[in-house]
């Protein structure tokens, strides 16, 4: 796990997840290697019980915090345990379709 993986999963444990899991796809952009920009996260919580979608995402980012001034992006799965026990699994990030300056139009 990466230093910042460590520190969202801290962060994360403010909602009491059943199921946490925060891969880097960092990878799969357009950035130097061995970087921590772009991560997927998967929470199971009974926080998110009553909840819009809306809602959860933003308990996300309240548990975060300052943490999303170290990130570009955050794909965000939200469940409750009943949901994640229909699922077992987050869907797949989409392939990155590209986006950088060295591009040329």
């Amino acid at each position: 796990m990466t230093t910042t993986q460590t520190m969202l999963a801290d962060a994360l444990q403010a909602l009491s997840p059943a199921h946490l899991e925060l891969t880097n796809e960092s990878h799969m952009h357009n950035v130097p290697p061995g970087s921590e920009s772009h991560f997927k996260a998967v929470v199971v919580s009974d926080a998110f019980g009553d909840l819009t979608r809306v809602r959860r995402h933003q308990a996300v980012y309240a548990a975060l915090g300052e943490l999303m001034q170290r990130i570009h992006a955050l794909a965000l799965h939200t469940y409750t345990p009943e949901e994640w026990q229909a699922r077992t699994a987050a869907p797949d990030s989409p392939q990155c379709l590209g986006g950088s300056k060295a591009d040329t139009q």
